[in-house]
């Protein structure tokens, strides 16, 4: 008997895991077709974080005017290799501006992001391309959004843009609301695998 339930919970599991694999593969695809921005605050204290906000809103507000004339996320991708030393300056900047002598860095990385909710936009959890700015340490809370197309700031969320940058099915599940169990499936599988990479 325990046999029998047992092959009935295993098959039961690979049923499941099987019937994941097409949301799988279509949460992989989303993920080239999106671009990430991730800040690391040099800490946690209240200073480092409202200066994690600042260094945010300036580089976003820097990375707007590049992205103007992107018309797809392997464009502003491009773009933003092709200054990434000017965007690190301007995070530099306001750095110095507001009277803090850390350093900055600003690199690309492909890297992993928990399911996260804008608005009415769910981004599933996986890897992805990100600009990533390091103010001084690196060891407060972080902040990230979807750079392109734009997801990072309420008011300035282009859901026009990520229409045409996504296909429709990949924009149905990020906005349709009806996939946070299979989010979390995803989420539970990815931080599994991200565990060997």
């Amino acid at each position: 008997m325990k046999n029998i339930i047992k092959s009935v919970i295993a098959a039961f599991i690979i049923t499941a895991l099987f019937s994941m694999i097409p949301f799988f593969a279509e949460c992989a695809d989303l993920s080239d077709s999106v671009f990430r921005l991730h800040i690391l605050a040099n800490s946690d204290s209240e200073q480092d974080q409202q200066l994690k906000i600042k260094v945010r809103d300036r580089v976003l507000e820097y990375t707007e005017e590049l992205f103007k004339s992107s018309e797809s996320v392997s464009q502003a991708e491009s773009l933003t290799k092709k200054q990434l030393q000017s965007i690190a300056n301007v995070a530099q900047k306001e750095v110095y501006d507001n009277g803090y002598d850390y350093k900055v860095k600003a690199e690309i990385k492909n890297m992993y992001f928990d399911t996260r909710y804008y608005g009415g936009v769910t981004m599933p959890s996986g890897f992805y391309d990100a600009l990533r700015i390091t103010i001084g340490s690196g060891s407060g809370h972080n902040w990230w959004c979807v750079m392109y197309p734009s997801l990072c700031v309420g008011g300035s969320t282009n859901y026009n843009s990520l229409k045409e940058n996504t296909t429709d099915s990949e924009y149905n599940m990020m906005t349709s609301g009806g996939y946070e169990v299979r989010f979390k499936i995803l989420e539970y599988f990815e931080k599994f695998c991200s565990l060997f990479s």
